[in-house]
């Protein structure tokens, strides 16, 4: 009877492994149950897609030449490429209606480096901590900051302390939670903090601080910073916050999506490519090129010791060398093992897949990157619309297209046909719009195919390459 009674339970505990097993599913190579806490996993991985939404701007997504960058897109692609599926990135920069995106299941996951918080996490499934930051006041330097002979002399014009605060108005963005730490820091104070809920994105914020537009805003302190290397005339060193939990949410319940992401971040956090990553984009000055005096160490008449290359390359396009030479300097300052911080290599600093368009790799000779990128200039000419005729400002439309990609290009166009400008013109008509598609206002014109663009960079890297340009030609005696 005993061994009767054993021999049942084996049985049982058999029967109930294979409709354990029976309830589970390998998909890609991943086994997800039917359970409701894996729905969304397993939707994922059946459909061999992942649809996130995160937002636009100088850090978490844009499109740098053609080609999509930023940190959060990064991340999201080495996750995707773990999963084995595809990744639909959807660009929301309301954290209200990506909120609403994933409570209606139109998003899998909500990748906006949201603020871990205890009434989030009511509503939301959080995974680990992606990064941590602190909140911080972003307000504007004193005028003539630059001129003052002492550190001590600006630090007397800034907020370092919160008791300032009282009786200030800070803007902040609509769905942070940049409100509710003001709130709590007007309690702290016994004083009044006005908290103008702004409509704009944060870096819109940054941005009207810098322009004196309004007084401060709060950021989280890694978008701060990266801004602050945009705008000197910034201060982003006072802090309102400690440390804080930054992560990705699914929906309230998800368990499984959430796990599957815990795991590969605990993985991939230990790798060096995690912390290249962070490096690449919070911690790498991104310089910008300008004439300076400089240019006078070449009166001599020899540029660079890549000047018959330039030469020679220049007449495949029909462009003056010293304009070509222009571009290169502003490019790499004739540097040929230059790499930038987004990966673009060389004297004409191509990105890794237009090198590879033309049969070339890191280890390309000067001569070789010369021609690959004359090639390149030729390609983008061959995709100008004929309505552009004149030469010259051809050539303008040309050099931006080369930085920003031909979309942009022609999205400025657009709009500057629809407001009433000549769109074949580049000087004071399409360049003032490329500077409009860094603002929401217009990046979301209907017009509008390719978003958001730093054009501040465009239109200062055609102007700069045509102020030098005229400075050699006075300069250099060819």
């Amino acid at each position: 009877m005993r061994i009767k009674t054993i021999i049942c339970i084996v049985l049982i505990v058999i029967i109930g492994s294979c409709n354990h097993v029976s309830n589970n599913h390998n998909i890609n190579g991943f086994y997800v149950s039917s359970d409701a806490s894996d729905f969304t996993i397993k939707r994922i991985l059946e459909r061999k897609k992942l649809i996130a939404a995160t937002d636009y701007g100088s850090i978490n997504y844009l499109i740098y030449r053609g080609e999509p960058i930023g940190y959060q897109y990064e991340i999201l692609k080495d996750f995707t490429t773990h999963l084995g599926v595809e990744l639909e990135l959807i660009i929301e920069n309301d954290i209200s209606k990506g909120i609403e995106m994933l409570n209606n299941n139109e998003i899998d996951l909500l990748a906006m480096a949201l603020t871990v918080t205890s009434e989030r996490s009511k509503h939301f499934s959080f995974t680990i901590p992606i990064m941590t930051t602190r909140q911080v006041l972003v307000q504007k330097k004193p005028d003539g900051y630059h001129k003052m002979k002492t550190a001590d002399e600006i630090e007397s014009h800034l907020l370092r302390n919160p008791l300032d605060l009282a009786n200030a108005k800070v803007h902040v963005q609509e769905g942070t939670i940049f409100a509710k730490r003001l709130q709590t820091l007007s309690d702290e104070i016994a004083d009044t903090i006005e908290v103008i809920i702004d409509p704009r994105d944060v870096e819109d914020l940054i941005h009207a601080v810098s322009q004196g537009e309004i007084d401060y805003t709060v950021a989280d302190e890694h978008i701060a910073k990266v801004n602050g290397k945009y705008y000197r005339n910034i201060d982003v060193k006072t802090t309102l916050s400690f440390p804080q939990k930054i992560a990705w949410a699914a929906k309230r319940g998800q368990t499984g999506l959430v796990d599957t992401i815990d795991n590969w971040i605990n993985t991939f956090n230990k790798t060096l490519k995690s912390r290249l990553l962070y490096n690449k984009y919070f911690k790498n000055i991104r310089s910008r090129k300008i004439v300076n005096s400089e240019y006078n160490s070449y009166s001599g008449g020899s540029l660079s010791p890549y000047d018959e290359y330039i030469k020679n390359s220049s007449k495949i396009i029909g462009w003056d060398w010293l304009l070509l030479a222009s571009m290169i300097y502003q490019e790499s300052e004739f540097k040929p093992n230059v790499k930038s911080w987004v990966g673009a290599y060389g004297l004409m600093q191509l990105m890794p897949h237009v090198l590879e368009k033309y049969g070339l790799d890191s280890k390309a000779s000067p001569k070789e990157q010369i021609m690959a990128g004359v090639k390149h200039i030729r390609y983008i000419d061959n995709q100008i619309p004929d309505e552009i005729a004149d030469s010259t400002e051809r050539i303008k439309f040309v050099l931006a297209s080369y930085n920003c990609g031909l979309g942009h290009v022609l999205d400025a166009r657009r709009l500057a046909e629809k407001d009433g400008k000549d769109p074949n013109v580049w000087t004071h008509n399409v360049d003032s719009c490329i500077l409009s598609l860094s603002e929401k206002e217009y990046y979301h014109d209907p017009v509008v195919y390719n978003g958001y663009v730093r054009g501040k960079e465009t239109f200062n890297f055609v102007r700069q390459i045509i102020e030098r340009y005229n400075i050699y030609k006075e300069l250099i005696n060819d």
